[in-house]
């Protein structure tokens, strides 16, 4: 489903895509790759993302490229990035993916488990926009895409810290599409409903969240992975050139 619309302007792009390998970030790699850009990105699920290379391998011109990391390591993330421009050239799309939206209590939240859950859901994208921009600037322009969540805009219960951080990814998405906008370095937020992956069809959808997607979407059937690639594609194009601090939500009209 990916894909069907051709970006002329993504050939030869350089992207790096923050847990691309599997999931929403897994969609969004390949849906780069298909349109001819060179794709890196960074995971710490070596099976996962070895499996979609090989995958993408026979299918696009330039395999993406891997790289093993721990993204709640800032140094370890800063060389990925390092390593992906290294063998790439400078990065001109960004897109800001992991993310961890395990449950848990309020009121059994400590003070280790906010911040590694802070960590992975907001500081990886911080410093992954800090380590590519300076490429950007270089270049004269690029894109920035980070990805929010409906959650904390439906009120979901269940997992504060998760919530906290995805709200905070649109001040950042303002903050540096601001001071950055004179560079022609565009940013926005992504911001994903229910998307029926892998893992959601495994922890959290039964019969009540069915229910819940068909009495609260506007629209009928499942979002899926290449609903939000689709999304990533547009703003990572120069179709999108005057778009920026902006959030597009792709939630079937959920919120």
């Amino acid at each position: 489903m990916s894909g069907a619309t051709r970006y002329a302007n993504l050939q030869g792009k350089r992207v790096f895509v923050t847990g691309g390998g599997s999931g929403i970030g897994a969609d969004i790699v390949c849906a780069y790759a298909r349109q001819g850009a060179l794709v890196a990105f960074a995971d710490r699920d070596v099976s996962a993302s070895t499996m979609l290379v090989d995958k993408l391998a026979g299918q696009v011109a330039e395999a993406p490229l891997f790289i093993a990391c721990d993204l709640a390591d800032m140094d370890a993330l800063r060389g990925a990035v390092g390593a992906a421009v290294a063998q790439l050239g400078d990065i001109d799309i960004l897109v800001n993916n992991t993310a961890n939206d395990e449950r848990h209590q309020f009121l059994d939240v400590t003070d280790d488990y906010f911040d590694a859950k802070m960590t992975i859901n907001l500081k990886a994208a911080f410093f992954a926009a800090q380590a590519v921009m300076p490429g950007m600037l270089r270049r004269g322009g690029g894109a920035i895409v980070n990805l929010g969540s409906t959650g904390w805009k439906n009120k979901v219960a269940g997992y504060a810290v998760y919530a906290t951080c995805k709200s905070a990814v649109n001040g950042l998405t303002r903050s540096l599409a601001r001071e950055f906008g004179q560079h022609r370095v565009r940013v926005n937020t992504l911001t994903p409903g229910w998307v029926m992956t892998a893992k959601q069809l495994d922890k959290w959808v039964d019969a009540d969240a069915e229910r819940a997607m068909d009495q609260h979407q506007c629209l009928p059937g499942r979002i899926v992975g290449d609903d939000i690639a689709n999304m990533a594609l547009f703003l990572g194009s120069a179709d999108s050139r005057m778009v920026t601090a902006q959030e597009f939500v792709v939630d079937a009209g959920w919120t």
